[in-house]
Parts: C-alpha cells; sequence; structure tokens
C-alpha cells in the first residue's frame, strides 16, 4: 500500500519539484515563486487546504494537493482534489488508485462532506480510472471558471 504523508514546510523542496514536474508535464505555465507563495500557506497548515506526499518521505513517488471550501449542497466542507501527479517512471501500478481510495476516507474521518476533482473531458483513462473509485460526473453541473 503507498503511503500518504502529510507534507509540512520541511517538505517545500521535493513539493516544489513534484509540482513543478505535473506542470511541465500538463502545459501549466508557472514561475516556482508563484508556485513556492501557493504551496507555502498549505504546509504551513493553512484551513484552505493540505498536501499530501506518496512514497517514502526522502523520496516521494507522488503529491496530492487538496483544497478546502464549505458547501450548503453538501452540508459541510467540501474539497477538491487540485493535483494528483504520480511521477511516471512509476505510474500504472495501481499507486493512483490507492491514493483515491485512502484519502477520501481520512478525509471523511476528519469532517469532509465531499471531494471533487476536475477532469479533461477527452482522458477516458482517467475517467475510468476515477470512476472505480466511486467519483461520479454530475450530469447537470458543467463547471465553469473566470480566472482573476
Amino acid at each position: 500500500m503507498t503511503k500518504l504523508i502529510l507534507a509540512g514546510p520541511d517538505d517545500l523542496d521535493h513539493v516544489l519539484r513534484l509540482l513543478g514536474d505535473f506542470h511541465a508535464e500538463t502545459g501549466i505555465t508557472q514561475d516556482e515563486a508563484t508556485r513556492r507563495a501557493a504551496l507555502a500557506p498549505l504546509l504551513d497548515g493553512s484551513p484552505h487546504g493540505c498536501v499530501y506526499l506518496a512514497g517514502p518521505a526522502r523520496a516521494p513517488i507522488g503529491c496530492v494537493v487538496v483544497v478546502f471550501g464549505w458547501s450548503t449542497a453538501f452540508g459541510g466542507m467540501e474539497g477538491k482534489i487540485d493535483v494528483l501527479y504520480i511521477r511516471p517512471g512509476v505510474r500504472g501500478r495501481g499507486i493512483g488508485s490507492e491514493i483515491l481510495a485512502t484519502l477520501p476516507k481520512a478525509l471523511g474521518a476528519a469532517g469532509l462532506a465531499a471531494l471533487h476533482l476536475d477532469v479533461a473531458r477527452e482522458n477516458n483513462a482517467l475517467h475510468r480510472l476515477y470512476a472505480k473509485q466511486h467519483f461520479r460526473a454530475r450530469d447537470n453541473i458543467l463547471r465553469m471558471t473566470r480566472k482573476l
């Protein structure tokens, strides 16, 4: 079973590298200073989210960034998986499935009412992975974003 470790301030360098790799792979353009400013509060215990490292603490193989909000529709605190990244060399071994099975249990026990994630419409492999872990599309919902 893949170990999930709640990341803290001492893990900033690991998380910066993993998030930088994720951004490069997904085409997100962001400088390291902005990335650092976005991550540091989460690693310092911000109530707005958290970061987990996957695998051994000294050499993590991935990370998960979860951000929190409040939902009247779900009756309480909700989370969104903002990033789920597994290093390419270890993909295809069920690590993502393990994380998606473990994380909701831990967050639910901590009071989370719902957990969301975004997936590209054309990424059928991820659709299948997420569906196996009981994530469902909400047919009447299209998430729209305005960047500020």
